[in-house]
């Protein structure tokens, strides 16, 4: 039964901010659209995404290691603003 997953098991993805594996839907799926990253909560924007774990922290992880343009294969810096404006939003609505 090589390369099989169990039945019921949910997908896992790594964050590019603390390289941790994580459910999918513990994660906050990235989308590059220009020269800016943008979050999609849903999971409907088109093209490649990169997953980081909704808490500044682990944002500015990734912004440090340059993670983003490596993720999306861009050339030169990315705009992160919309997103850590998108994290901080959602960790200040959590309880």
């Amino acid at each position: 039964m090589s390369g099989r997953t169990h039945v019921g098991s949910c997908p896992e993805r790594m964050c590019v901010g603390c390289r941790e594996r994580a459910a999918k839907s513990d994660l906050l799926r990235i989308v590059m659209i220009g020269s800016e990253c943008v979050p999609d909560d849903r999971g409907t924007l088109p093209g490649r995404g990169a997953y980081v774990h909704p808490a500044v922290v682990c944002l500015d992880l990734a912004v440090r290691r340059r993670a983003f343009p490596r993720a999306f294969r861009a050339r030169g810096p990315l705009g992160t603003a919309g997103v850590l404006h998108h994290v901080q939003r959602t960790a200040q609505a959590a309880p």
